[in-house]
Order: C-alpha cells, then structure tokens, then sequence
C-alpha cells in the first residue's frame, strides 16, 4: 500500500528504509529469479553472498547457512543459475537485496524432463528389463574401471580394493566424466574393454566393468543419461556395474547396467570378497584335502587286506597278484604326483594373488602341513610297497613248484589284455589291441597285427 506522510511528518533514515524493508518485503514474499554469478563470498559463517545479474541489471543476494546446508551443488562465478526467495531491505546501508531460500542451475527442469523422456523410450524397448541383466561372477580376478584418473572415485575404489582384496588386478580405462565428449569416451572405453577381454588369455581376461565417478549436478551427470552409451552398456558382453555420483543420483547407465551401485566406494565393496573369509576358505580346503588323503590311505589299507585274504588258492592267483601289486605301485606314483602337482599349483596361484599382501605366517604354517603330509604319504607308499615285495618273493618260494612260471620257462607264453584279461580265444582280442605276453623270463607288449580265427566248435 502507498505511505502517506502528511506535511508535518518527518521519517528518520532508519524510520524510512524500516518502512520501505516492509513494503518489499509485502510485496514480493515469494519470487523467482535467473541470472549469473557473480562477486560470490563465502565467509566461515557458512553464509553465501553474491551478486545475481543479467545484461541489463544486479541484485545483492544473501542466502544463510541453513539454506545452503540444502543446495545439492557447487556453486562459482559465472554460473547460470534460478534462485527462490523474497525481496527484502538491508537497513543499515539502505541496499535492496534478495533474500534466497533455494537455488538449483538454470536449464534444470529442460533436462529432467529430457531424463524422463529418454527413460521411459529405453524403458520401452527393454533396456532396463531384469531377464536381460548379466550375473555378476562370485570369483573376480580382474576389474576394468572406466573414470576418470584423476577423480576421487578411483581413488575410492582402489583404496578399498587393496583394504579388501589386493589380489584383485584393476585395468584403468582413462576418460572425460563430463562435458561433452564423455559419453562418447566412456562407451568407446567400453567396447575396448571387451575387446580386450576377448582377445586376453585366461589369466588376464577382465571379470567386470566398473562405470563411475563421484557426486555432482545433473548437468556434471547428464553424460550417464546419454542414448548411445545406454545402448553400448546394454550390449556389453562383460557384466557392468554403474557407480555413479551419489546413493540419491539416478542416471539412465544405472538403469541400463547390470547392478547399480549407490558410490563408487560401494561398487568396490560389492565386488571384493573379503581376506578374512578367503582365508577361512583356504583353511578348509586344506582341512578337507588332509581328510581326503587320510581316507585314500585307509582304503588303500582296506584293499590290500583284502587282497590277502583272496590268497586261498595261490596257484591260481599268483600271475593275477602280481599284476594287481604293479597296478597298485603305478597308481600310487600318480596319485602322489597329481597330489603334489595339485598342491603346488594352487600354492603357486595362492603365491601370485596375494604377493603384495602375503600373510608369511599362514603360509608358512600350511606350507609346512603339506610337506609334512607328502612326506607321509611318501613313507607309507615305499614301506607299502617293500612289505608286498616281501611277501609276494615268500609266496613265489612256497608255491614255485605249483607255479605257471615252470611251464613257461619252457617256450609258453600267458597273453594277457590291458584290462589284466588272459587271452584263451582269438575273439578275445582284435587288430590293433595292445597285449602283454608273459614268457619264462620277462613280459612283452605286442600289438596284434593280425588276426586268425578257427572255426568254433558247435557245442560252444
């Protein structure tokens, strides 16, 4: 409303910037403004003070910490930005400034509405549908991380990675977060890295990508939500995690990806096991590996009782024992050496993935149990082996004079299949089949070359 001062009236200075503070302030409770930054100050109050201008015009702008604890950017000088609050009077120098309550970058809502649109076309098309989605492998060697080098976000991800798991290997795919050439770098970063895994030997091929950076405003994010990297994520044949910005940041690459994760801190955790349970697994495999060998030797035991106790006529298992006892010797030698082949791989790999963080100590201590247990099973194998031996020359004594062996010292031979099968027929064997004759002295292996057949008598 007008002031109306009659003609003996006389304002203060104070009484009229008092009354002119109410009137802006009446008037203009509520406004929006766009305009630029600038002569922006933020003292350690935590207050912001700016000037708002255009071409043509300024205004003094003040907005206090409890507002600016709420503004979900950075902002600097020369941004464009929207601004909501009221018009009100600084009375003791007589400025006219707006008061702001909140601010977000000018073109804001134009590209939400952009994001809308573009979700709900890839939407459409099944970009975002879960049967399309890769699993995430449970065993990871090797992480492709597409972000920027210098950002905080690789730096996050590899501090907890190497807090984690630092066996894990990191490829850094290098490229722009922002501005306009990012979204082409990043889905070029992509391809490469599949690219790359596909030609990589075993060892060295890439599990997941990581596509991340940190926090920021949806003009710092708005490469995330472009079309062609939504389509390059999409048909990425390595699983893709999106660690973009913050846990309240959503981009179209979040949707696209196979799992989103809320940081990039969070996409490293997700993705590395931790060493204290690699460590409980290692201790129980090699638990189970002691049992497992524990019960070959048992069984081992068990059968050679039994092979005892089928000596009651020797004169008709004599040849068959003592190929049974070879049988036993050379399957004992391969399974101690596919034992030891075994163990010493899986410490080679152990070696490798952990020889940046290697705990000396555990390994020690397993490396001492596993030649403690070979040196066990290489005992029992030899002191196995010489009481046969020794029994088996006793019982070539006692039964020599019953024994097979007389007959073929003169000129007969015994023909036996791999399979330990005495020969008797020639349908029992054919061309090409491997066969040892054992004769007076020694055995040989000969292949059949030819076959003749008799004829059969009919009452067979």
């Amino acid at each position: 409303m007008p002031v109306q001062q009659t003609g003996n009236d006389i304002f203060t200075v104070s009484q009229l910037n008092q009354r002119a503070k109410q009137l802006l302030e009446i008037s203009f409770t509520s406004v929006k403004v766009e305009g630029e930054i600038s002569n922006l100050s933020r003292p350690s109050s935590g207050h912001w003070y700016f000037t708002l201008k255009d071409k043509g015009a300024q205004v003094r702008c003040a907005m206090f910490r409890s507002r600016t604890a709420q503004v979900r950017f950075q902002p600097k000088e020369g941004d464009q930005i929207i601004v909501r609050g009221k018009v009100s009077l600084y009375e003791n120098r007589g400025d006219y400034q707006l008061i702001v309550d909140a601010m977000k970058p000018a073109g804001e809502g134009q590209l939400q509405q952009a994001f809308i649109q573009l979700k709900q076309k890839l939407g459409a098309e099944g970009l975002f549908a879960t049967e399309h989605k890769q699993a995430i492998p449970t065993q990871i060697k090797r992480i492709a991380v597409i972000t920027s080098p210098t950002g905080a976000a690789v730096h996050d991800i590899l501090t907890v990675l190497k807090r984690r798991f630092p066996a894990i290997v990191v490829d850094i795919y290098p490229v722009q977060v922002q501005g306009q050439e990012a979204a082409q770098q990043i889905a070029w970063s992509i391809n490469q890295a599949n690219i790359d895994a596909k030609n990589a030997q075993e060892r060295q091929k890439v599990d997941v990508i990581i596509v991340g950076r940190g926090g920021g405003t949806i003009e710092d994010l708005w490469c995330f939500n472009d079309e062609n990297l939504a389509r390059t994520i999409f048909h990425s044949q390595l699983p893709i995690v999106s660690a973009v910005g913050h846990e309240v940041d959503f981009t179209i690459a979040d949707f696209v990806a196979d799992i989103r994760a809320p940081t990039p801190s969070a996409a490293a955790e997700m993705l590395s096991p931790d060493q204290q349970e690699y460590w409980n697994r290692l201790t129980m495999l090699s638990s189970r590996l002691e049992k497992s060998i524990k019960q070959q030797l048992q069984n081992k035991q068990w059968q050679l009782q039994g092979a005892k106790k089928g000596l009651q006529h020797p004169e008709d298992k004599l040849v068959q024992y003592a190929q049974t006892l070879d049988m036993l010797e050379l399957r004992m030698q391969q399974s101690q050496q596919s034992t030891l082949n075994r163990l010493r791989q899986r410490l080679t790999n152990n070696e490798q993935k952990l020889q940046q963080q290697s705990p000396a100590h555990k390994f020690l201590q397993i490396q001492s149990q596993l030649e403690y247990l070979r040196q066990r099973l290489a005992t029992g194998f030899k002191q196995l082996l010489v009481n046969k031996s020794e029994r088996l020359q006793q019982n070539a004594l006692l039964l020599n004079a019953v024994s097979p062996l007389q007959t073929l010292g003169r000129g007969y031979a015994i023909l036996q299949t791999e399979d330990g099968i005495i020969v008797r027929d020639s349908h029992d064997v054919k061309k090409g089949d491997l066969i040892s004759a054992r004769i007076g002295r020694g055995k040989l292996e000969l292949v059949i070359d030819k076959v003749k057949h008799e004829r059969r008598s009919k009452n067979k």
